[in-house]
C-alpha cells in the first residue's frame, strides 16, 4: 500500500520551506505519477507516458475535471496542481485544493508518435470525448467543471486500462475534508470565478462552469445543514432589545 505519511526530516526553520500541505501533495502527487504501468510493451511508470486523458475527483468522488496531453502526463498534470500555469487554475475554474484522487489513461501505442500526428490526435480527442461523457453522466449534477467541450476526435475508441490513486494523506485529509472548510474553499473560488467573468467578456462556457460550482456549492452547504439537524437545529428568534 502506498505510504501517504507526511515528509519527514526537514527543519521547518530552514529557508525557503514551503508550507506542510504544498509538499505534502508535491511528494503524494510524485508517488502516484512514479507508479509502474504494465502493458503489452513492458512496465512503464505512469507519468512518463506522453499520450493519455487524467481526470480528477473531489472528496466526495466527484469527477470534476478531464483533460488530455501529449507532452507527458507528468508535465501536464503537475502544471495543473503545483502551481497557477494553466488559464484552469488562474481563472479559479479548478482548484487544486478539491482534487482528492487523480485517474489516468495512459496511451502506450502513441509513445512514439508525433504531436502533430493527425491520426494520434484525433485519436486522444475521441478518447477524452469518452471520458468527460462519462464523467459528466456518473456526476451528481451532470455537469464537471471543464469550460469548453472536448473536440469531437472523428474516431470511435475504446476506453483502455487507467490508473485511480488518491494524492491526498491522512493529516491532510483531516485538514481539508471537513465540510465547512469546504464550504468556505469553495464559496471563495466561486467568488474569484465570479469576478473574473465581471472583468471580461466570456463565452458561455465559463458561465456554465460558474452555474456548476454555484450548484455543487449549494449541495454541499445543504447536505451539512440537514447533517446538523436542519430546520429542527435553527433557535426560534425572539425580540433583540
Amino acid at each position: 500500500m502506498t505510504d501517504l505519511s507526511p515528509p519527514t526530516g526537514r527543519n521547518p526553520d530552514a529557508v525557503n520551506f514551503p508550507p506542510f500541505e504544498t509538499e505534502d501533495l508535491r511528494a503524494n502527487l510524485v508517488r502516484f505519477l512514479d507508479t509502474p504501468f504494465t502493458w503489452e510493451g513492458g512496465t512503464t511508470l505512469v507519468g512518463n507516458f506522453k499520450w493519455g486523458v487524467y481526470a480528477f475527483f473531489d472528496y466526495d468522488g466527484e469527477p470534476i475535471y478531464v483533460g488530455q496531453t501529449n507532452e507527458r502526463l507528468r508535465t501536464r498534470i503537475r502544471r495543473h496542481l503545483t502551481n497557477q500555469r494553466t488559464d484552469a487554475v488562474a481563472m479559479s475554474v479548478l482548484d487544486p485544493f478539491e482534487v482528492f484522487e487523480i485517474e489516468v489513461w495512459p496511451l502506450p501505442h502513441l509513445q512514439d508518435a508525433n504531436r502533430s500526428d493527425g491520426n494520434a490526435r484525433q485519436h486522444l480527442d475521441a478518447l477524452e470525448r469518452v471520458i468527460t461523457e462519462r464523467a459528466v453522466l456518473n456526476s451528481e449534477f451532470k455537469a464537471i467543471l471543464n469550460e469548453k467541450d472536448p473536440p469531437t476526435g472523428g474516431v470511435d475508441v475504446e476506453i483502455p486500462p487507467s490508473l485511480r490513486g488518491r494524492i491526498v494523506s491522512e493529516r491532510v485529509y483531516e485538514l481539508r475534508s471537513h465540510p465547512d472548510f469546504r464550504i468556505a474553499r469553495r464559496s471563495l473560488i466561486l467568488a474569484r470565478l465570479a469576478q473574473v467573468i465581471s472583468e471580461r467578456k466570456v463565452q458561455g462556457g465559463l458561465r456554465r462552469v460558474l452555474l456548476t460550482q454555484a450548484k455543487r456549492l449549494q449541495w454541499l452547504a445543504s447536505r451539512r445543514y440537514e447533517a446538523l439537524g436542519g430546520a429542527g437545529s435553527v433557535e426560534t428568534g425572539g425580540d433583540d432589545d
